[in-house]
């Protein structure tokens, strides 16, 4: 029997991707959730599930569940999911090495990530467009749009992490620098503000600086009309998003997944690099639906890995190990996956007050454009014919969060049926 990987049960559909993904191919999947209610924990391809601390008040309990886990003989590795994942594993990661392979980077490359202002200079050593950003105290934010964010892509204190929000700054006002240090701890960032919505992913899995297997998509939708998360995407082929992630990722020598986000500038057409998470990402099942299986790759790199964790290095010269994997990977391009619970978080957006620069779409319209999506792309992050229970269970606790939004759009709510039953006949 192959060996289990430890998955994060968490509320991101990277999580089921996962589960599904090396369930499928018959490899055991322990499930370490804060919560029961997650989906990921009730599919059919999750062997068990562990009971873990919340790491966002928790880490260093989190930490501790994370090593008894990798204690176990039948554990070959661990995902990282989200920021506290990948903080905690990269800032052990030879405690973790000496138990289980570690595909992930040590903690001072994970730190030049995490602190936006060493990634920026990092991309412009490597060549990679940027908007300009400095602190917050060397920049005239009157004299154009801005964006003021957190250093840090997410804070770590007194054993518990946060993540700042963004604080969108149109020209002509003038932030309080001090109450802005106050709430997120830290002096923060400006950011020259990118116009448009036009957003792109390069997403890698990554063998110390070599990319294993990449993927791409443009983000057509996001949780809220001013961005955020995606809820609805496509998988694209762009040689410059493709040229520009290579060579952050090269330059900074990653080992592990991460993904590379992109802003295409309406004014110049270039792509312009926002931040890396360091980690899978939300979006993983599009690049799955795509035929680029990241989570599989993922074991089969972590198996390469095996000297790490006491184990005999396998020979990659004999073209079974990851690293002959082709870099320039090969996928379909124009498959698209929707988030229906995002779908209906986006439109409610639509709802609410709002003062970003970004033009708030028309309601009606943006209603007609996703159940149009719907029916041309049947294809879902939750939602699987053979694997019902985690989209009931993400279904369930829909109505309380975004039922008291949606009056204006129940149309969106009484379409989701039928796209259901479309994708069940198949």
């Amino acid at each position: 029997m192959s060996e289990a990987v430890v998955v994060p049960a968490i509320g991101t559909g990277s999580s089921l991707a996962c589960v599904r993904s090396l369930g499928r191919r018959g490899i055991p999947v322990v499930a370490a959730a804060a919560s029961e209610s997650a989906p990921a924990a009730a599919s059919k391809y999750c062997r068990e599930t562990a009971v873990v601390p919340d790491p966002s008040t928790g880490l260093g309990a989190y930490r501790d569940a994370l090593l008894a886990l990798a204690d176990r003989d039948d554990v070959l590795t661990v995902v990282p999911l989200r920021e506290p994942d990948a903080y905690v594993l990269a800032q052990n990661r030879d405690r973790f090495a000496e138990r289980v392979a570690a595909p992930w980077p040590a903690f001072e490359t994970f730190e030049r990530v995490r602190d936006r202002r060493r990634l920026f200079d990092v991309a412009e050593t490597a060549g990679v467009p940027a908007p300009e950003t400095e602190v917050l105290d060397g920049w005239d934010v009157r004299a154009r749009d801005a964006v003021v964010k957190s250093r840090y892509t997410v804070l770590v204190e007194d054993d518990a992490t946060a993540y700042p929000d963004v604080t969108v700054v149109p020209a002509g006002t003038d932030p309080d620098p001090d109450a802005l240090e106050e709430r997120m701890g830290h002096r923060p960032l400006v950011q020259e503000y990118v116009p448009g919505t036009d957003e792109y992913g390069f997403f890698a899995l990554c063998d110390r600086g070599d990319p294993v297997t990449t993927f791409q998509h443009r983000r057509v939708r996001s949780y809220s009309y001013t961005g955020g998360a995606s809820v609805f995407r496509k998988a694209v082929d762009e040689p410059d998003l493709r040229e520009h992630g290579t060579a952050l990722l090269s330059a900074l020598d990653w080992h592990g997944p991460a993904m590379v986000e992109f802003r295409r500038d309406p004014r110049d057409g270039r792509f312009k690099l926002l931040e890396v998470n360091p980690r899978f990402w939300g979006s993983l099942q599009l690049a799955v639906h795509a035929g680029v299986d990241f989570p599989h790759e993922y074991y089969r790199l972590a198996a390469g890995d095996g000297a790490s964790a006491g184990r005999e290095e396998p020979a990659r010269e004999t073209g079974d190990g990851p690293s002959d994997v082709a870099a320039e990977s090969t996928y379909e391009t124009g498959v698209g996956s929707h988030v229906l619970r995002g779908e209906l978080a986006y439109l409610a957006s639509l709802l609410r007050e709002g003062h970003d620069p970004a033009e708030r779409p028309s309601l009606p319209a943006e209603t007609a454009r996703i159940l149009a999506s719907l029916w041309r792309e049947p294809n879902f992050d939750y939602c699987s014919r053979d694997d019902p229970k985690p989209f009931v269970r993400d279904a369930a606790g829909v109505v309380d969060e975004y039922a008291p939004s949606l009056s204006g759009v129940a149309a969106a709510g009484r379409a989701v049926p039928t796209v259901a039953r479309r994708l069940w006949r198949r």
